[in-house]
């Protein structure tokens, strides 16, 4: 067994569109900010609550980046695997900074548009980055998403 697993599951919502960065050497990441919005009722107050997370997230890889680039939008729904990684850096006053994000490169890199992928008629599209392949692209048959997951669906199995 591996000495430690290092893998970061999310769905939510995109608050912004992709900011895709292109490389001299031709090529290019995208940054994408992903909210997860939790909810529960107050057991006091009875009241409804919300909490919000927002996400920083980084593309590579041309398959990927190139369907994020072209499909992609804000308020889009998506489900995202890929690995936490923490960045340092320097701000404008040379303080040490860091960053964590989650990354989407290599095999096990996946990006699911829960969203119609035609007009609103439902369904989802599946991107997956395969080691072999660089990239799968399928449909997926499905309902409209809504707020609520089917508790049956397991993104990235046929």
């Amino acid at each position: 067994m591996a000495g430690s697993v290092n893998k970061v599951i999310l769905v939510g919502n995109l608050g912004s569109d992709p900011e895709v960065k292109s490389f001299a050497s031709g090529g290019k990441i995208a940054n994408l900010r992903i909210a997860t919005t939790e909810s529960w009722k107050d057991k006091q107050s009875g009241e409804r609550k919300t909490r919000t997370e927002w996400h920083s997230v980084t593309i590579m890889g041309d398959g990927l980046v190139g369907v994020a680039e072209r499909f992609l939008r804000k308020g889009s729904k998506v489900y995202i695997e890929g690995q936490l990684r923490t960045r340092k850096w320097q701000d404008q006053t040379g303080n040490d900074r860091y960053s964590t994000e989650v990354v989407l490169s290599g095999p096990g890199a996946v990006l699911t548009m829960l969203d119609s992928s035609n007009g609103g008629e439902g369904g989802q599209r599946e991107l997956t980055h395969h080691n072999q392949n660089g990239f799968g692209v399928g449909d997926r048959g499905g309902g409209s998403w809504g707020n609520d997951l089917d508790d049956d669906f397991v993104p990235g199995f046929d």
